[in-house]
Order: C-alpha cells, then sequence, then structure tokens
C-alpha cells in the first residue's frame, strides 16, 4: 500500500533524501558521524510523504515543497532524540538509540543542533509562515506530553482530555505537514485551513492506531505487549472501558495499572475488551478517518489526492 501511495511522489521523495543530508551535515567529526547514523535508519518518511502529496493536491510541487518538508523532518527528528532521552528509550525503530550508543548529554546536545538546522532551513528561505505552523505544533506537542504526564499521575483522564492531549501530541504535527506543503503550493488560506483540519483528524486516527497496538498480540509469544500499561498511560480503550465499571471494579483495575507487574498486563487487557473498550475505540478511530477523507472532497480530483486516501485507510489498517 506505501508503493502505492508514493507513486505520484516517488522522484521527488528520492530527491529529497540528498537535500535533507546536506541540511544535517556539520564540520564537527562526532555530529557528523551522529546525524549519518540517524539518516541511514529513517523509518517510512510519513512525514514528507503528507507534504508533498498536499502540496500536490493543492498546486504544484517546488522548491519551497522541499524546504517544508526538510524543517518538518529535522523538528520531528529533534523531537524524536529528545524523547528518548526523557523516556530513558534505548532503542529507536529495531536500533540503538543516541542515548544509548553515546550517552543522554550528547544526545540533547544532538537534538539541539538539527532542531536549530530545522529553524535555519526555514529562515534561509524566507518562510516564515512555515516555520509560525511548524514552532505552533512543537509547543503543542511539548503541552501534550506534559499534559499526559500531569494527567496520568492522577488518573484522572477522561475521553475529552485523551482527545486534547493526542491533538495536541500527534495530531499537530500531522497537521502542520499537510498545511505547510499547501502553503509551498501557494494555495488559498481556505486550503491551507482545510488541510490542516484533514491532517488533525487524520493525525487523531494515526494515534488511536498506535495505543490500540497495546492490546493486540505481537512477536513471537503472541501476547500484548502493555507498554502504554506499563508506563501507567490511559488510552482510549482504557479509558471508555473504565468509564463503564462500577466503582469498585475502576479502583481494582486503577490498582493493577499502578502495580506495573507484567502479569498484570493479560487482566487488564482482558478488562479492557470485556466492557468494550477496543471496539469502541476502533470506531473512534475509524470515524476520524473518515472525517479526514470527507474534508478531502473539496480537493480537485488528482493522483496526489488518490494517494491521500489511500493513506488515510493505510493510517488505520497498519499493522506497525
Amino acid at each position: 500500500m506505501l508503493n502505492q501511495i508514493k507513486e505520484p511522489i516517488s522522484n521527488h521523495l528520492n530527491d529529497f533524501e540528498p537535500f535533507f543530508r546536506k541540511n544535517m551535515g556539520s564540520d564537527i567529526k562526532l555530529l557528523d558521524l551522529i546525524t549519518n547514523y540517524i539518516v541511514r535508519r529513517k523509518g517510512k518518511q510519513l512525514r514528507p510523504m503528507l507534504v508533498f502529496l498536499s502540496a500536490g493536491a493543492c498546486g504544484q510541487i517546488n522548491q519551497s515543497t522541499y524546504v517544508a518538508a526538510g524543517m518538518i523532518e529535522l523538528l520531528h527528528t529533534a523531537t524524536l532524540v529528545h524523547d528518548d532521552v526523557v523516556d530513558e528509550a534505548y532503542e529507536r525503530r529495531g536500533f540503538f538509540s543516541i542515548n544509548a550508543l553515546w550517552r543522554s548529554k550528547v544526545a540533547v546536545l544532538v537534538g539541539d543542533f538539527i532542531l536549530s538546522r530545522g529553524l535555519l532551513v526555514a529562515i534561509e528561505n524566507d518562510q516564515v509562515e512555515m516555520l509560525r505552523v511548524i514552532s505552533s505544533a512543537v509547543k503543542e506537542m511539548s503541552e501534550g506530553e506534559l499534559l499526559q504526564i500531569e494527567r496520568s499521575r492522577k488518573m484522572n483522564i477522561d475521553e475529552e482530555t485523551y482527545y486534547d492531549i493526542i491533538g495536541k501530541k500527534t495530531a499537530s504535527l500531522i497537521a502542520s505537514c499537510c498545511a505547510n506543503g499547501a502553503i509551498s503550493a501557494n494555495a488559498t488560506k481556505d486550503m491551507v485551513d482545510s488541510m490542516y483540519q484533514f491532517g488533525k483528524y487524520l493525525g487523531m486516527a494515526f494515534q488511536i492506531r498506535d495505543d490500540l497496538f497495546d492490546y493486540q498480540p505481537s512477536g513471537l509469544i503472541g501476547k500484548p505487549t502493555g507498554n502504554d500499561i506499563k508506563e501507567h498511560k490511559l488510552t482510549l480503550p482504557l479509558i471508555y472501558a473504565l468509564s463503564q465499571s462500577n466503582t469498585h471494579e475502576r479502583r481494582r483495575i486503577i490498582r493493577l495499572i499502578n502495580g506495573g507487574k507484567k502479569a498484570n498486563i493479560a487482566e487488564i487487557v482482558d478488562f479492557a475488551k470485556d466492557k468494550g473498550g477496543i471496539d469502541y475505540a476502533s470506531k473512534k478511530m475509524f470515524e476520524f478517518r473518515d472525517n479526514a477523507k470527507q474534508i478531502l472532497e473539496i480537493f480537485p480530483d488528482s493522483e496526489y489526492k488518490k494517494s491521500l486516501l489511500i493513506l488515510a485507510d493505510y493510517m488505520v489498517s497498519r499493522e506497525k
């Protein structure tokens, strides 16, 4: 499915790689070694894909589109490096994280360097509006993380707060990709706003899909990972399940979550399933997906729009 989505922009994605490498480069040998390590282990290129497809759906892909994709990918990469330090994570996409190989101090400094490169790419190319959009997203991402930490400690996340958290943490960045793609194609304000809203709905669906992975069998032993549960994070399946429970049952499950023992994961997952939490989260995920696709109806038919529609389906059907 990804190859089909990329088809209209495959040449642009190929050309984007050296553009991105160039903006990650440094004369400092250690820094250059680490940034090369990061570039070689890039993911699916989801965010550059969104920028290029959004630009194509709104007009013409041009040099400004490369700038938009570059600054977003740089800022996103910086947040990932910093996230791994905060989470004390030693793996990223199956490889050692920067803090695992070079320790946290170096990782923070590398993240700062990449962040500054993202800002400079925008400034050097006079893209103030794009910088405003992505800076707003980075601010919201930080607020979302802190809101989740604050509420998770008190175990008082309701459905509305959950949507606020994932809207800030995940959807704001995806929305900025789509908006900046439109801006790079000189789209009207209405088109930019619509692309932003498309990305926001898409990001909400994307994050709910991520949260559902926690409750599904994975790996050789075929058991749910329960990673969010171990970290005391309340996500939609559990939030809904708790809302359908009496006071005694709710307290019992929260005690299990706070215990954080691996033996409790299966019981908590079964509770979320039995109370309809998995089905409810899936229903909401598809609603956000459908809302995103509906927004695209105002855009003229094109190969780029077609890929965005397929991408919306991919977001809710992916297996990782």
